[in-house]
C-alpha cells in the first residue's frame, strides 16, 4: 500500500520528504542498507549479505500493491536517511491481526526526532490498516532502540537467547516486543 507523502523538518531546518518506497527506489534502498549495515551491528545482516537490486525492486513493487503491507522512506534530497516497513505476520485468518515492523535510521540522523516520527507514522498506519498488534525484535544491547520502542508503548514479552552470532564469535540475545493497538 502507499501512504500520502509528507514532510519532516529536522531541528537544523532541513526538510525531509517521507513517502512510500517504490520499485524505482531500489538503488537508494540498497545504498541505505549497505550504509546502515556498516554503521552498527544492530542490523540483521552484514553489508555483503544484501539482496540483489532485482529482489529489492520486486519486494518494493509487491509491497506497493499490498492492501496492508507498506515500506516508507525519509529522503534528504535523493538520499534515503530513514526507513521502516510493516508487514502482516501471515495471511492466515488466525494471524491477520498481527503485523511486524522493522525500522532503521542512518547514524548521521540519530537523535533528531526522525526515528520517533517514523515510529509514530508506522503505528498510526498499522492501526488504520486494521491490525490489532505490532511486533518487533531488537538486539538486547541496543539501548537507544529499546528506549524508543518503550516510549511508544511496546512491551517486552520474551527473549530469544543467542539469536544473533556476530563475526567475532560473540552472541546477542533478541528482545521480542509487542504493542497492542
Amino acid at each position: 500500500m502507499k501512504i500520502e507523502p509528507r514532510t519532516f523538518t529536522l531541528p537544523s531546518g532541513e526538510v525531509l520528504t517521507v513517502r512510500s518506497l517504490c520499485a524505482d527506489d531500489a538503488e537508494a534502498l540498497d545504498a541505505f542498507r549497505n550504509a546502515t549495515y556498516s554503521e552498527t551491528h544492530f542490523m540483521a545482516r552484514y553489508p555483503e549479505e544484501g539482496a540483489s537490486l532485482e529482489a529489492m525492486r520486486n519486494g518494493l513493487a509487491g509491497c506497493g500493491e499490498s492492501p496492508v503491507n507498506f515500506e516508507v522512506g525519509a529522503f534528504a534530497g535523493e538520499k534515503l536517511v530513514g526507513e521502516f516497513g510493516v508487514a502482516q505476520v501471515r495471511p492466515h485468518i488466525k494471524y491477520r491481526h498481527r503485523a511486524v515492523v522493522g525500522i532503521s535510521v542512518r547514524k548521521d540522523h540519530w537523535g533528531c526526532g526522525l526515528g520517533s516520527y517514523l515510529m509514530q507514522l508506522a503505528i498510526d498506519q498499522t492501526r488504520a490498516n486494521g491490525f490489532e498488534q505490532l511486533e518487533l525484535g531488537v538486539y538486547s544491547d541496543n539501548a537507544r532502540a529499546i528506549h524508543l520502542y518503550e516510549k511508544f508503548g511496546f512491551e517486552r514479552y520474551g527473549i530469544q537467547p543467542r539469536a544473533f552470532k556476530l563475526k567475532d564469535g560473540t552472541y546477542r540475545d533478541e528482545i521480542i516486543m509487542v504493542k497492542m493497538l
